[in-house]
């Protein structure tokens, strides 16, 4: 019998990991107030998708950090560095546009396991692409060599992770905004597993096939699983200033849909077409079930909005004049929880 995976069998402990971001959270939180009453009050701390300071009358400061996982594993066996900077800037450019930021500059660290100039200049071209796609400038970083912190394959060995910060106007500040029941949730496609759930694709795929190998439309598996994030930012800052009646945003990452909760105590009703080939495999390769899915990957959408109807065919045009796909792919409705095709992701 083929074994069944799951995210916890690979060594991602969902709930334990939530755990400790609640004890985290709680610590962090007794420094909330330090600068309560001046420049730099804490508008919203750990929690969402960024966190905001306030700066002068309605303009305000977001910030958010973010790496990219275990996907630099996949790199590092294939020999292949030039995406995984793309997926740096996305992994924080799409998450700080759901407070509605529009992000404006962004620092990276690169951790090396031994000086290695080729990986680094073959990494930093893809920050450099990810910048200019995002137009978030890099405005430095760090680059440090750890040989007895860091592990991978060989010289090769890396980390990746950046920090970026964006401004929000009381046009786009999306803190205050009401998920109303009869909303839609309008689904973003993604470009592949993006930089979340590498972890679970690795020990599932890897077991059975070269990331050499010809998978599908004379596609290898490495390129494949490389294939970069999608950056959302500029087409969503684009949507919210010129359209007032969008009512959540939400980037699918980590814990893919049962994060949609965070932007909104409402209850989300999705319904999912057949996904992408790649989910498929893993889905088949590792008797993974459909909750497990649902838990773990974007299932072909990377990014949600929520809005009216009436708003949908003009959230679709400026869409389209970024060439980004997307389908209604919910609702909203009155209650609680995340149902991904009629069943209870929570």
């Amino acid at each position: 019998m083929t074994k069944s995976w799951s995210y916890k069998k690979a060594g991602v402990d969902i709930r334990s990991i939530k755990s400790s971001h609640s004890e985290i959270s709680k610590l962090l939180g007794s420094t909330l107030s330090l600068r309560n009453g001046r420049i730099g009050e804490v508008i919203t701390g750990s929690g969402h998708y960024a966190g905001v300071i306030k700066l002068r009358n309605n303009d305000y400061l977001a910030l958010h950090t973010d790496g990219v996982g275990t996907k630099v594993l996949i790199a590092q066996q294939y020999s292949k560095f030039d995406t995984v900077g793309i997926d740096c800037i996305a992994m924080n450019v799409n998450d700080l546009i759901c407070v509605g930021a529009e992000p404006i500059s962004l620092v990276d660290y690169i951790a090396l396991k031994k000086n290695n100039p080729i990986l680094v200049k073959e990494i930093t071209k893809g920050l450099v692409k990810g910048s200019k796609l995002s137009d978030t400038p890099i405005i430095g970083g760090e680059t440090a060599i750890m040989p007895d912190v860091i592990e991978g394959y060989g010289n090769k060995a890396f980390d990746l992770a950046a920090s970026a910060i964006g401004i929000i106007n009381k046009k786009t500040n999306m803190l205050n905004r009401k998920i109303k029941s009869g909303d839609i949730i309008i689904g973003l496609r993604s470009s592949g597993i993006h930089s979340n759930g590498a972890t679970l694709a690795r020990k599932v795929l890897l077991e059975k096939y070269s990331l050499r190998k010809k998978i599908y439309k004379s596609k290898r598996l490495g390129d494949v699983l490389l294939e970069p994030t999608v950056i959302y930012s500029k087409a969503v800052m684009d949507i919210l200033n010129n359209i007032k009646s969008i009512h959540g945003l939400a980037h699918i990452t980590g814990g893919a849909f049962t994060k949609l909760p965070r932007i909104g105590s409402v209850g989300f009703s999705i319904d999912l077409p057949d996904p992408p080939l790649i989910f498929d495999l893993i889905q088949r390769t590792g008797n993974i079930s459909d909750k497990e899915m649902h838990r773990t990957f974007n299932m072909g959408y990377g990014f949600v909005i929520i809005c009216p109807k009436s708003q949908h065919n003009n959230v679709v045009s400026i869409l389209d004049e970024y060439k980004i796909k997307s389908d209604v792919i919910g609702e909203i409705f009155a209650g609680s929880g995340v149902k991904v095709n009629g069943k209870s992701v929570l």
